[in-house]
């Protein structure tokens, strides 16, 4: 959808709020607003979360236009709903849940091996162009993919470098939120540590679109160089998507819908080092990507 569509019908439905006004508002100054929440929107378990996950409300019923409606019957949907509801999806063929909380579930992804998995939404999300995901009011997805993927997670991605990241509207096959976890080649962790030395990584979210943070990473074999905005962060306790719409999508015009987003930790001989490169592209740029799977490693 473009973005004139999503502010329109946003604007329609009484949701302008999710957007935080215009760049130069008070809430733009301060941040991602709250959102009030319908408990009939969709079916988030009513379980309390394991300690440490942070419960999360659903988007509100007013937002389904944008983000999904609970009877929407996306394959990825089903699979979440059979491991919070146990409802069997219309295929039959029932996922392997590998670990189920009341923000998320976890799942192989495609193919299967011992760093391919995803973390999905116990609520209905169809992607990164949902409003709802730049409120304060959403789950820190990312930070909850970091701590099953890392070292002594609980779904450890099994790969000397992890990666994390979401694909654009257009590059998604399933239209359900979901953060791949995988592995990174050591060339990428290299280069974006060489970025980091010659000062080429942002330090701070708003000089995350400024050119001199663009640079060319190379991909997985054979996807030759993408640019990408890099932006370093000391943790992942920010809600990301927030960060994307406000320092690069609302600065430059862009559409949510058509982002990519990709974390890599930074990792020395020494081991993680607490700090995250975090990486956004699109068409809008020179040899820009709309999918994150140029980076990650999944066979």
């Amino acid at each position: 959808m473009p973005r004139r569509h999503f502010v329109a019908l946003s604007g329609a439905l009484g949701a302008g709020a999710l957007l935080a006004g215009a760049e130069g508002s008070a809430s733009a100054a301060t941040g991602p607003v709250s959102v009030p929440v319908d408990p009939s929107c969709c079916p988030c378990p009513a379980d309390p979360p394991p300690p440490g996950a942070g419960q999360s409300p659903c988007p509100p019923a007013q937002l389904q236009p944008l983000c999904g409606r609970p009877t929407d019957n996306d394959p990825l949907w089903q699979d979440v709903q059979y491991c919070t509801r146990g409802i069997v999806p219309p295929s039959g063929l029932k996922p392997n849940c590998l670990k189920t909380t009341s923000n998320y579930v976890v799942l192989h992804g495609k193919p299967e091996t011992q760093h391919n998995y995803l973390l999905v939404p116990s609520c209905r999300i169809t992607g990164i162009e949902c409003p709802f995901l730049v409120t304060s009011g959403v789950a820190n997805y990312w930070h909850e993919a970091w701590e099953n993927a890392r070292s002594g997670g609980d779904v450890p991605v099994q790969y000397p470098n992890i990666g994390l990241g979401i694909n654009s509207v257009s590059a998604r096959q399933l239209n359900q939120l979901h953060i791949h976890m995988a592995g990174v080649r050591e060339s990428t962790q290299r280069r974006l540590q060489d970025l980091e030395a010659s000062g080429r990584v942002a330090p701070q979210p708003s000089q995350w679109g400024d050119p001199q943070y663009q640079a060319a990473v190379t991909g997985t074999q054979g996807s030759g160089d993408r640019t990408y905005r890099v932006l370093r962060l000391n943790g992942l306790t920010q809600n990301l998507f927030a960060l994307l719409d406000r320092y690069v999508v609302r600065r430059f015009g862009l559409d949510m819908a058509g982002q990519t987003l990709i974390v890599v930790p930074k990792v020395t001989s020494a081991g993680f080092t607490g700090v995250f490169y975090v990486l956004n592209s699109d068409a809008s740029l020179h040899d820009g990507t709309v999918t994150c799977d140029r980076l990650l490693v999944y066979s």
